[in-house]
């Protein structure tokens, strides 16, 4: 960020939420000034001795460690989080922005496990760039109350902001989700299936993502399991790896249909996703693009405001269906005593 200058965001408490469509900033501060190139004696100041490593660098040695030591320790951590969550509180299959973002306001209740399940080595799905591989991520106001809240500049312009490299959000929020100690993050892990008991999913199916990848190519390998009490699935729009969720209801008779997503339009689009963010079977929640796959929805092309409140209301329904203080229902106890869906600003909200 060397080269923005920027008010600093207070840090929210742990049941802040943007998702009542409160600014955690005044209104009138300035967020982002135009970016600037610094002169080169800025450069040199930076490089003062408060700077400087606090180590030798011409000789500087490792203290020893045993390679057994590195094994055992990478072994028994992920052993003990697979032991702790077999059986969870809630599991969110996918870890792009709805994904990241539900589990994000998810966290806030200290007294919710969460799993997160991501096919991928590196979690973030399509929020690493903007459209067509460019590095801006546009934000459609006011859904930039969720990046304030988490700490994220931008430059606003009038209905919308632009962060200046989508890495920045997905970096930041994975950050300081996976601080929290109530998240565990399981990539390169793929969801093959659903467990589904008398007409409810209670879990999903799990295997390496690399054995997921070859079971047409080895003998049989079988999976493994994490019961929830909650899954929610942001596996995104369709494609190779995409709407499996749902795609997986369908093929179970659990819904009727999975029309897939219509041509672009973003100012439907994003309301619509929002809007239809919804429990679609009895212990399974759908959030992101997933749910313009089910409900034909038009899809929203490089704007991601709806992926981040999507994942939020998908969160808020979690809670719902844990018997938890939510915002959807307005029962949130003496944390918030009022309900504004950020999204719920905008004047062209879909009928759905």
């Amino acid at each position: 960020m060397a080269t923005m200058a920027s008010t600093v965001v207070p840090k929210p408490s742990l049941f802040e939420s943007s998702y009542h469509g409160t600014p955690l900033t005044p209104s009138s501060s300035v967020r982002l000034q135009p970016f600037r190139l610094r002169a080169s004696k800025d450069l040199s100041m930076s490089m003062s001795g408060a700077s400087l490593p606090s180590y030798d660098l011409n000789c500087f040695e490792f203290a020893p460690i045993k390679e057994s030591i590195v094994s055992r320790e990478m072994t028994r951590r992920y052993m003990t989080d697979m032991i702790s969550h077999a059986d969870t509180d809630v599991v969110i299959v996918g870890a792009g922005s709805a994904g990241l973002s539900c589990a994000y306001e998810l966290s806030k209740n200290p007294s919710v496990q969460i799993a997160i399940v991501e096919q991928s080595v590196s979690p973030g799905g399509g929020a690493w760039l903007g459209g067509q591989l460019f590095s801006a991520m546009v934000v459609r106001k006011p859904a930039h109350l969720f990046l304030d809240e988490i700490g994220v500049e931008y430059d606003e312009q009038d209905n919308y902001v632009v962060i200046k490299h989508a890495a920045l959000f997905t970096s930041t929020i994975m950050s300081k989700l996976l601080a929290r100690p109530n998240v565990k993050l399981f990539n390169a892990v793929a969801a093959e299936d659903l467990i589904v008991k008398n007409g409810r999913v209670g879990g999903v199916v799990t295997n390496w993502a690399l054995v997921s990848m070859n079971h047409d190519t080895q003998s049989c390998m079988d999976p493994n399991v994490m019961e929830a009490k909650v899954v929610v699935s942001s596996c995104g729009h369709d494609g190779p790896f995409g709407a499996t969720g749902v795609k997986r209801l369908k093929s179970i008779g659990m819904i009727d249909s999975v029309p897939g997503m219509k041509a672009l339009d973003m100012n439907t689009a994003e309301d619509a996703i929002v809007k239809l963010t919804r429990e679609i079977v009895p212990g399974m929640i759908v959030t992101g693009m997933e749910v313009a796959e089910i409900d034909g929805a038009p899809r929203m092309g490089p704007t991601f405001g709806a992926m981040m409140i999507s994942g939020q209301k998908a969160a808020h329904l979690a809670l719902r269906s844990l018997g938890l203080p939510n915002a959807v229902d307005n029962y949130v106890g003496s944390i918030h005593p009022e309900l504004m869906l950020a999204a719920a600003d905008s004047a062209d909200i879909v009928d759905a």
